[in-house]
């Protein structure tokens, strides 16, 4: 077979999540011409095989880099604010309410702390305006299967055959990036043992736009704001468990499921009921030693993993970008040289380290069985509550600001 033209672009994207997806589009609003690939077409119906039920809270800081890209003009309709962040401590001898502390937006702004979306929704307006940016060249059901890199660029080989020089490879491909590890990129990981079931439901009393999380025992549970449903109050529900109860529960036939999610949400909203299919996450933590190769910057998954806690995740992410879209916007005549790659990784990765051990503490917390460290817990809670001047910082912190 004859071999395809090398084509050239400023930017090759490999990975089409959430994030690979909001990284293209901001590249190619920015003026950058851009190519994104992933091995799978994205799912963009709630009731498709393979989709995303997962939801993701674009928390206040994100919004800019959202906007920017000509994404949250599409977004907004669909968003469900996250006004107050209330956790709970249902750690008794009895899977009651016992301690309730509320994290309320107003004492910080006059805005939300964010916004809640579900992933299927996200990627299909995301893939909507990506077929508006001329500079963008969107390719699912492509993968990268080659990686050269020198210090004059990249070169990438796809699935496809074709051949792509860029002179910054962005890897958004997950956390088995295919990208890091041929750029020789190590990473550390930790494993909890636990899983995450992922769902919407339906209840009959309003969320008043509060996100919950319910902490007992196996990690936390919790209920993030959607919009109505068919006219009746919804929620997405993370429920982090050890793994093999996560697999029990998921196998559950739906009415005993359902008991055992009302059970475990305290009765907050009143009946639960499950109107989506579940999907199960494995649980951990990973960073890589470094963020950026030769030519590559590495973002999102590809670059670091968390529990889902705090809604930090995809706002980690996108702090990623609006680094990443900053020094090439400052200095695009040297776009991917070593000099931008490494200042990347030199604002990025200490930060992200440092959420890595805080969401790390946080996770452990969440998981202890014993009664005594229950009650610890609960205490450390309740304390650290009641200093005004501590509240706001950890919600500061939480939100990425200073």
């Amino acid at each position: 077979m004859e071999q395809q033209t090398l084509r050239t672009t400023d930017i090759l994207i490999s990975g089409g999540g959430v994030a690979g997806l909001t990284a293209a589009a901001a590249f190619g609003a920015a003026g950058f011409t851009t190519i994104c690939v992933d091995p799978q077409p994205p799912v963009t119906a709630e009731g498709e095989a393979g989709a995303d039920m997962r939801t993701t809270a674009f928390l206040h800081p994100s919004r800019a880099v959202l906007e920017r890209a000509g994404l949250w003009a599409r977004l907004a309709p669909y968003a469900a604010p996250l006004q107050i962040m209330r956790i709970i401590d249902a750690g008794g001898a009895a899977p009651v309410a016992r301690l309730t502390r509320d994290f309320d937006a107003a004492d910080l702004s006059d805005e939300p702390f964010g916004w809640n979306f579900p992933n299927w929704l996200l990627r299909r307006e995301m893939v909507a305006r990506l077929a508006e940016l001329p500079l963008v060249d969107f390719r699912p059901g492509v993968a990268t299967t080659g990686l050269v890199s020198r210090e004059s660029g990249a070169e990438v080989t796809l699935s496809d055959g074709s051949r792509v020089r860029a002179k910054l490879v962005v890897a958004a491909d997950g956390r088995n990036s295919f990208i890091r590890e041929a750029a020789g990129i190590p990473v550390r990981t930790t494993r909890y043992g636990q899983k995450a079931l992922a769902f919407a439901v339906t209840h009959p009393l309003p969320h008043n736009d509060v996100s919950t999380e319910i902490h007992r025992s196996g990690g936390p549970f919790t209920l993030i704001p959607l919009p109505d449903r068919d006219g009746l109050h919804s929620s997405a529900v993370v429920w982090m468990e050890r793994g093999a109860e996560a697999e029990r529960l998921a196998a559950l036939p739906v009415p005993e499921f359902e008991a055992a999610m009302n059970a475990r949400s305290t009765g907050l909203l009143g009946p639960l009921t499950l109107v989506t299919r579940r999907s199960v996450w494995p649980m951990m933590t990973q960073i890589a030693a470094r963020f950026s190769s030769e030519r590559v910057a590495l973002i999102a998954e590809a670059a670091h993993v968390i529990p889902p806690i705090g809604a930090q995740g995809l706002n980690m992410s996108l702090a990623d970008l609006t680094c990443l879209l900053g020094l090439a916007e400052k200095d695009p005549a040297h776009l991917g040289e070593a000099a931008m790659l490494a200042a990347y990784t030199r604002r990025r990765w200490p930060e992200v380290k440092a959420r890595e051990i805080g969401i790390d503490f946080l996770n452990r917390a969440s998981m202890v069985a014993p009664q005594p460290l229950r009650d610890l817990r609960a205490g450390v809670l309740g304390a650290l509550y009641s200093l005004k001047p501590v509240r706001k910082t950890l919600m500061r912190a939480g939100l990425g600001v200073r």
